[in-house]
């Protein structure tokens, strides 16, 4: 399956929690792409697992969205149309400015000081020459706006954004290492960072909806291209 190496260890996990874990890892990295298929049998030789648990683990990640269940096919990694992406950013830009409304108020001097250290690191990934590390520009990208929710102190609004995220990744790889993504990331990334240090709630949450409408513009143009 791919190139994939999963991270043998899991002794600080359950064996289910395991296997959930690196099999939503590997779609999130690209490593299994939208619409592959996702055998039970390879994946538990893998995982050096029974196939029980990761029957198991298809069913939690299908619930998460991320996989599917075609009939005649079994399992696939979940293939969603531009309409549905469309949708996911609709819900992301409310979910996500209204977080930020709430939670940029709280920000101290600490997270602050947090979300400066992460910003720059992302900045210089941004403005690097050549092909950027994905998986860092990832997490990057998402601890600095975890960064910002997370003062909001609201878990379900954290659970509900981490899951429409994660049913987005999987396609924003495909147009992120391009000199005009990273360009609008970049100066969106400003923009939500000075809004932030200004504590300006009202304004971050502005640039936070214009990040995203951004992101659907992008998908939009890639899949009008295929």
């Amino acid at each position: 399956m791919s190139n994939w190496t999963p991270n043998s260890n899991h002794s600080l996990t359950t064996r289910q929690g395991f296997v959930v874990d690196q099999i939503r890892e590997a779609i999130l990295r690209g490593y299994f792409k939208p619409g592959q298929k996702l055998d039970q049998h390879d994946l538990a030789n893998l995982l050096n697992v029974s196939r029980s648990p990761v029957r198991e683990a298809l069913r939690t990640l299908a619930a998460e969205g991320l996989v599917q269940n075609v009939p005649h096919r079994g399992s696939v990694v979940a293939e969603l149309t531009l309409k549905e992406l469309e949708e996911i950013c609709l819900l992301r830009g409310m979910v996500e400015s209204m977080a930020t409304r709430l939670a940029v108020p709280n920000l101290d001097d600490e997270q602050i000081a947090e979300l400066k250290a992460i910003f720059e690191e992302l900045k210089r990934l941004e403005e690097s020459s050549g092909i950027i590390d994905l998986d860092q520009w990832q997490d990057l990208n998402n601890q600095f706006h975890n960064t910002i929710y997370q003062a909001a102190n609201l878990p379900r609004f954290m659970a509900l954004i981490g899951g429409l995220r994660n049913t987005m990744a999987p396609y924003l790889r495909d147009y992120i290492n391009t000199p005009e993504h990273l360009e609008a990331s970049q100066r969106g990334h400003i923009r939500i960072f000075e809004t932030c240090v200004n504590h300006n709630p009202d304004l971050a949450a502005k640039e936070i909806m214009r990040h995203l409408e951004e992101s659907k513009e992008h998908l939009q143009a890639v899949y009008n291209k295929k």
